[in-house]
């Protein structure tokens, strides 16, 4: 069995500086951990790839939409993908599960524990955000599938999870 690469043993170092529990699939440069968001529980998958410095981060959530509802959820992460800068939402229907994939190339074998701990952020509040939208879709009547408004939906912020340290403290 190899011994893990220096990206994902940077990767591990970071998440333990964060205090964030994880584990290293053996063989693998790959690191499982979970965290629990404000509105689902996301599954990470952190994989180095050492042969280009490159870094994926998964997050995953169940979402098992029904044929009827199937259409509509696929619109609404293709209209969540246009506003996106970085990373981007899939779903894999063979699994039932809700996606949210990042990547970088770094310069250096050692990957900046800046950029890792951003990237962790993001994937779990980006699946964190679109969890309540596709809860939404999911949860629409079928004969009302049709009027449902997605890029107006996307539009609503009361079920945008708060930004930690931005809440008024009365």
């Amino acid at each position: 069995m190899r011994p893990p690469s220096l990206q994902i043993q940077s990767v591990e170092n970071t998440f333990g500086q964060n205090g964030w529990h994880c584990e290293l699939v053996e063989g693998r440069d790959v690191i499982r951990a979970v965290f629990d968001a404000h509105h689902t529980r996301v599954e990470l998958v952190v994989q180095a790839y050492p042969a280009i410095n490159a870094l994926a981060i998964v997050a995953e959530g169940r979402l098992d939409p029904d044929d009827e509802h199937l259409r509509h959820v696929l619109e609404l992460l293709a209209r969540a993908n246009k506003q996106l800068t970085l990373g981007g939402f899939e779903l894999d229907i063979d699994r039932g599960r809700l996606v949210f994939r990042i990547t970088n190339l770094f310069e250096r074998e050692k990957y900046d524990a800046d950029i890792v701990v951003s990237m962790v952020h993001c994937a779990i509040a980006e699946l964190d955000r679109i969890t309540p939208y596709a809860a939404i879709v999911v949860g629409t009547a079928d004969d009302l599938l049709d009027d449902l408004d997605l890029e107006r939906l996307l539009m609503r912020e009361d079920v945008i999870p708060p930004v930690p340290g931005d809440e008024d403290d009365f």
